[in-house]
């Protein structure tokens, strides 16, 4: 099998340049290796570091030390060390993310903002709508909705739509926080089956799923973050 994410000896703090300058320690040695088509779930208790991990692969936060690889264009290139621009590319084209709350630029139409995933890796607009809202119909979006901004959703809504947007572009990596959280039963298990189809594809998932029904549902392994706790 071929790992599409690797941490090696990851280590992370958090410096309080307003407090003088106390460092935090959060991390220290995470070494893992998601494998192409694995959903990997991020376990521990509720402050362990779950969500650094995400980001840190997402590029959002910097590590100390240690490399995380990811499988882009067919090469592995360390996220922790790349300048912005090869960051955003990754992003662009391997690397999803679906964050507990949806950021988006205001007043933008719901088809358009889960459409933009899709454009941005060049497909032509007219097929990234009908994706986009072939995802929206299956997330239970009503079109009547497609063309309001969805921060004037409700919040069950917003996760949705930050679904349909995370998955529509079929990037090879994804990471999950919390996807079913704030969903009814009914959302929670299509959510559950786009991201068993995913897998299926070879989309390898690394996420955070504190509903252990849903985890145990989709999880082929586990990762407990409180055993690379950084002792304080």
């Amino acid at each position: 099998m071929t790992a599409m994410l690797s941490f090696r000896d990851v280590g992370k703090s958090f410096v309080l340049h307003q407090q003088g300058g106390t460092v935090i320690p959060v991390l220290s040695g995470v070494t893992f290796d998601l494998m192409r088509g694995q959903c990997m779930a991020l376990t521990g208790p509720s402050g362990t570091g779950k969500s650094t991990v995400l980001r840190l692969a997402y590029g959002n936060y910097r590590c100390q030390h240690g490399s995380i690889l990811v499988c882009h264009d067919g090469a592995m290139v360390d996220i922790a060390g790349a300048e912005p621009r090869v960051v955003l590319e990754i992003r662009r084209r391997t690397l999803g993310y679906v964050s507990q709350f949806l950021r988006v630029i205001p007043r933008v139409p719901t088809l358009d903002v889960v459409a933009e995933p899709l454009q941005a890796i060049g497909t032509p607009q007219d097929e990234a709508r009908e994706r986009a809202g072939m995802l929206l119909r299956r997330l239970n979006i009503p079109e009547r909705l497609w063309s309001l901004s969805p921060l004037t959703f409700s919040g069950g809504e917003q996760q949705r739509v930050n679904i349909a947007r995370g998955f529509v572009a079929g990037h090879p990596v994804l990471l999950l926080d919390e996807p079913t959280a704030s969903l009814d039963a009914a959302n929670r298990e299509v959510v559950l089956d786009l991201i068993r189809e995913a897998a299926a594809r070879g989309t390898s998932i690394l996420g955070i799923f504190h509903d252990a029904a849903a985890r145990e549902a989709v999880c082929t392994a586990t990762f407990d973050v409180s055993a690379v706790r950084a002792a304080a």
